[in-house]
């Protein structure tokens, strides 16, 4: 098997059964937007760290699955002109309002990548942080970051998927074992399987709670929500979340090459 089919595979699995998702009473696929809001000083981290060295000055940073732009506006000096990708137009009104405030030009892409590669501009650096997970057909969305960069791309992600923090509550309350892969590792495999020449970097961030932190009343809503329950559930959900804990820390992958 090729290290993108078992990266589909790996995804593929992931799904939630569809007795489960049919009676969830929302979608469990939220987006909260204050979430992906960036902080005014946003932490310094490896990625940041090998987006910035590629990056000149008065350069142009391709954000993909921006968010409110916090892998670009990281990156502002030395950064001048930031380029947002993202399938939700508030989260591009967020990116463009941070990009004004810190003093960059801003140009948006309303849409998913890389369907909207050829209406997108090429960057000095291209960056793509917590994206990848949500991608199955891999291959073509490394090629084409790459093909839009003229430094460097970084990737950022976690090193397990992202909602792995909630498999002891889809236990709980379904009886129901989540899976543990695909992780950083794999998605490594991929790009080289690709012609990649990418490089891996491990570490723990230490400001992911506070990066992510909402209010209790909310985190159990968004919890609830992606466990598919009804709103009735959420005294038993805060328990859960109570018994089980939350980290404040992550272990996120940095991948980045040079083109």
């Amino acid at each position: 098997m090729t290290a993108a089919q078992n990266w589909a595979d790996a995804l593929a699995s992931w799904a939630i059964p569809k007795e489960i998702l049919d009676q969830a009473p929302t979608s469990p696929w939220i987006h909260p937007v204050a979430q992906f809001t960036p902080p005014e000083v946003i932490p310094d981290s490896p990625s940041h760290q090998r987006a910035r060295e590629a990056m000149p000055e008065g350069g142009t940073v391709l954000d993909v699955g921006s968010g409110g732009g916090r892998a670009s506006m990281a990156l502002t000096p030395p950064a001048a002109h930031i380029i947002a990708v993202d399938t939700q137009s508030a989260m591009l009104d967020v990116a463009e309002r941070e990009a004004l405030s810190r003093g960059a030009t801003f140009e948006a892409v309303l849409g998913g990548w890389p369907e909207v590669a050829t209406d997108t501009p090429d960057a000095d650096v291209v960056v793509c942080h917590h994206v990848v997970f949500n991608v199955a057909d891999i291959t073509p969305f490394l090629i084409t970051l790459s093909s839009h960069a003229r430094r460097r791309v970084v990737v950022e992600l976690p090193y397990l998927h992202p909602l792995t923090h909630l498999n002891p509550l889809w236990e709980k309350f379904w009886g129901l074992a989540r899976p543990t892969s695909p992780t950083a590792h794999d998605l490594l495999d991929c790009a080289r399987e690709a012609g990649i020449d990418a490089q891996l970097q491990v570490w723990v961030d230490t400001a992911w709670g506070a990066r992510v932190g909402l209010p209790m009343e909310q985190r159990v809503e968004m919890a609830r929500t992606r466990l598919c329950l009804p709103a009735d559930r959420d005294d038993e959900v805060a328990a859960a979340i109570a018994e089980f804990g939350e980290s404040t820390n992550r272990e996120v992958a940095t991948l980045w090459w040079d083109v």
